[in-house]
């Protein structure tokens, strides 16, 4: 049985610019800073907790975004997931510089957020989202595998 995940995303801005992560095994897609929520787990504790393992940092989680769907296939397998979007601040993250991630799967970056659609963003109805969010939380998705 197939199972959808549910993963909690952070929007972090600063300096007109927003904190976006990759794989470091390459690729152009980038995502929200986040990850999955633990059972037992609220989703404003799941990303503050994922922000301090990744980035060993503390993180003050805003209120809530919205929520995207997304369907995708990885690796020829199907996959679907909810993403629960929050505002973030992250204490003592670098502005001027990129921040350094703890684990070594993963890098962190500063991006334009007016030019967000080149971002390679996932799931990519978040690129239109985003901005409509900012006055309401809302609801987008990417489809069915």
């Amino acid at each position: 049985m197939k199972a959808i995940e549910t993963i909690v995303r952070g929007v972090c801005i600063q300096n007109g610019r927003v904190l976006l992560c990759r794989s470091r095994q390459g690729g152009r897609l980038s995502y929200l800073p986040g990850g999955h929520i633990e059972f037992g787990e609220t989703a404003r504790a799941a990303l503050a907790r994922e922000m301090y393992e990744e980035l060993g940092l503390a993180a003050r989680i805003g209120r809530f975004l919205g929520c995207s769907e997304h369907a995708f296939v990885q690796k020829g397998e199907p996959h679907a997931e909810i993403n629960l979007v929050f505002r973030m601040t992250l204490v003592g993250v670098p502005s001027d510089r990129d921040p350094q991630a703890r684990e070594d799967w993963i890098r962190f970056f500063w991006h334009p957020v007016d030019r967000l659609e080149t971002a390679g963003l996932e799931p990519a109805p978040l690129c239109r989202a985003l901005a409509l969010w900012r006055k309401r939380p809302g609801f987008v998705t990417s489809g069915v595998c």
